[in-house]
């Protein structure tokens, strides 16, 4: 079967090759209407107005954000339990809402009515998938936003979608294969694996299977891995960064050079001590203010460290690109795709009193994550495996992943570390 052309054009010519000067107008001029609204209908966003002496016509261009304060991601969990459900943030009646998802936290994620509430059109187009292609795809869909978000984008593209979710890997390589899947998109270790896992049952995976192309998300993808499934097994590997909160925030194109960001996101690298706005090349937390009325963030501190380039990108897309993403600001982590908190953490060890000291080390190998709970007990604890058998049922149920469990003698885990530990490499 001859493969498509996939990289040549643009989901949305006009607006991705836009001038940046033109570029920065359209962003000011949405900016002002999101600012008046969010003002009138969040009461929260009119809180934060009032604390910090600014009014809705103060902010006319995206250089007076700055007058703003910035919501961290990593407090969203405590504002929403203080004004239940969403912290007084959402912009509309509740009532006006399509659906409501939960992220671990819990976090409450709402999801408006608009047919492209989460903009990852131009992310798949931009990876090279196309009107027909069968996609499989492979975030969940239980409770959380990330099966539904790309499912909207592939079909407003015109692409089947297969809902698979995570796990049941070879029933995933027999839908892969039966449906002649051209397109993937979940995380990419989970990707690897299914790959893994046809080999394991006997297949050629170049010779027996359809995949062309994947967008992946969630997750680092270390260009060792990239270059193992687009060298060895001739799958086209694009990356997208957004979360449950924001949606799209930035996407590859063909010169993997960096992720471009949406028209309709406003990207601000910030230092996250003095909360300075930094300039091209300098590291920083991503900061983004999307045009959203519905959920109206503005400065939404999303915890990731990055840095970005304005110069032109040769695929002829105008927008900043953000290089990479290098870590986060605070101990709260992604593992296998999905976000483990400190307190998340605090909240399993507090159901072990026998528990004296206790630490989470997050580390990979052969591309998958491995997270290992370090545990002290203390004198008198109960037998280890009775401890291990209960405390991994905990973990599942909290956090949502399984865990190893190591337990160390009394005075390996020093005072006053981190809850949680990232030793994983990204070469």
């Amino acid at each position: 079967m001859k493969k498509r052309e996939r990289t040549p054009g643009f989901y949305d010519e006009a607006l991705e090759t836009m001038p940046q000067e033109e570029r920065a107008k359209y962003q000011d001029r949405w900016l002002r209407e999101l600012v008046e609204h969010a003002f009138q209908y969040s009461p929260a966003v009119r809180e934060e107005f009032e604390a910090a002496q600014v009014r809705p016509e103060d902010v006319r261009t995206v250089g007076d954000l700055q007058r703003l304060p910035v919501i961290k991601k990593a407090e969203l969990g405590e504002i929403q339990r203080r004004d239940l459900p969403f912290g007084g943030l959402l912009g509309l009646p509740i009532s006006e809402l399509r659906r409501i998802f939960v992220s671990p936290g819990p976090i409450y994620d709402p999801e408006g009515r608009e047919a492209s509430y989460w903009r990852w059109e131009k992310a798949f187009y931009a990876a090279g998938f196309r009107k027909g292609d069968i996609v499989q795809n492979c975030f969940g869909y239980h409770l959380s936003p990330g099966g539904r978000m790309f499912e909207e984008a592939l079909v407003n593209l015109g692409c089947p979608v297969i809902p698979a979710g995570p796990g049941n890997t070879e029933l995933q390589v027999k839908v892969m294969h039966d449906l002649q899947v051209t397109g993937y998109v979940g995380t990419p270790s989970f990707l690897l694996a299914i790959v893994k896992r046809a080999e394991e049952l006997g297949y050629d995976f170049r010779r027996d299977f359809s995949l062309e192309v994947a967008l992946v998300a969630a997750e680092m993808l270390p260009e060792s891995l990239r270059n193992e499934l687009e060298q060895k097994y001739g799958v086209i590997v694009r990356q997208g960064y957004g979360s449950a909160d924001a949606g799209a925030l930035g996407y590859e194109c063909k010169e993997k050079s960096g992720m471009h960001t949406p028209e309709g996101v406003i990207i601000e690298v910030l230092d996250p001590e003095t909360g300075k706005v930094l300039g091209p090349g300098e590291t920083g937390e991503v900061v983004v203010t999307i045009f959203n009325k519905v959920y109206p963030l503005i400065r939404f501190g999303t915890g990731d460290l990055s840095f970005y380039t304005d110069e032109l990108c040769l695929c002829g897309r105008t927008s900043p690109r953000l290089i990479r993403i290098l870590g986060r600001v605070d101990e709260v982590t992604k593992v296998r795709g999905m976000f483990v908190h400190p307190r998340q953490v605090n909240e399993v060890i507090s159901k072990f009193p026998a528990i004296s000291r206790y630490q989470v080390v997050v580390t990979r190998e052969k591309h998958l994550d491995e997270m290992t709970f370090r545990l002290e007990l203390g004198e008198g604890a109960p037998d280890k495996a009775i401890i291990e058998e209960e405390l991994n049922k905990v973990i599942r149920d909290l956090i949502k992943l399984r865990a190893n469990i190591e337990f160390v003698p009394q005075g390996t885990i020093p005072e006053g570390e981190k809850r949680i530990v990232d030793k994983r490499k990204w070469e």
